[in-house]
């Protein structure tokens, strides 16, 4: 259920989708997404949550249905758009902050207000000292922790991200969702995020839904508190989700 006092921003209406060699993977999805709400989508492998992604950030067109971000249709990715996949897929022969800089390079010069931003957000997720640094000098959870900077750098309105955590390990996982939830308060942004973790999902998010076969159940509603804090991961609330989630996903079977 959408919050009363904000209107969908991201849209999904009624989308089909299918792949040559793989026939339709995804059928009347549909799903709405509020300014500044992080809903995480979660299934089993090959269940079209990664695909659903790539549809709402305009990297694939549906083939039936409609994406709408702020009432424009989708027909590519925007900079209102900001993407972290699994892999931070950091250029190796440039530095840190110049990582964080490359969507602005991209498309023109790099301003002095842009590079102070740059080393704002690095400040934000603990990478100040390491502005100069390259990334093979980085660890896997600093290297994440740069992806995102670079994500937010253009000060997306939405954030897509496909299981960007996946690969660290559990304290370094926890750390970084924990700086994720700050920054995404500090900026305001939206998130779309897919995992395959089920305590991530209830940790993260405003609103959860599971896919299964394609299709998108209806979403769980998170009614934990905000800000979120690693305490809340013990508690009976946050168990129950948890538990129903996992049903859920038992049902599927």
């Amino acid at each position: 259920m959408m919050r009363p006092d904000t209107m969908p921003f991201l849209q999904l209406n009624a989308l089909h989708f299918g792949y040559p060699d793989r026939g339709e993977v995804l059928r009347d999805v549909c799903l709405q997404l509020a300014p500044g709400e992080i809903h995480c989508l979660i299934g089993r492998s090959g269940c079209g949550k990664t695909t659903v992604l790539k549809l709402a950030a305009g990297l694939l067109t549906p083939q039936q249905g409609q994406v709408q971000l702020k009432s424009q249709t989708v027909q590519q990715p925007t900079s209102d758009m900001g993407f972290v996949f699994q892999s931070p897929t950091l250029l190796h022969w440039l530095s840190v902050i110049d990582n964080v800089l490359l969507p602005i390079s991209l498309h023109g010069a790099v301003t002095h207000d842009h590079r102070a931003y740059g080393e704002q957000l690095l400040a934000q997720m603990g990478l100040a000292t390491l502005r100069d640094d390259k990334p093979h000098q980085l660890s896997g959870g600093q290297q994440s922790r740069v992806a995102m900077a670079r994500a937010l750098i253009t000060r997306p309105a939405v954030l897509f991200m496909d299981e960007p955590f996946a690969a660290l390990d559990a304290i370094t996982r926890e750390e970084l969702q924990r700086d994720f939830l700050a920054l995404c308060q500090t900026h305001g942004t939206a998130v779309l995020f897919v995992t395959h973790d089920m305590a991530e999902a209830v940790y993260l998010a405003d609103r959860v839904s599971l896919m299964h076969a394609g299709r998108m159940q209806a979403p769980l509603q998170i009614d934990l508190p905000r800000p979120r804090h690693s305490a809340m991961r013990y508690t009976p609330a946050f168990n129950a989700l948890c538990e129903q989630l996992r049903h859920a996903m038992d049902a599927t079977l």
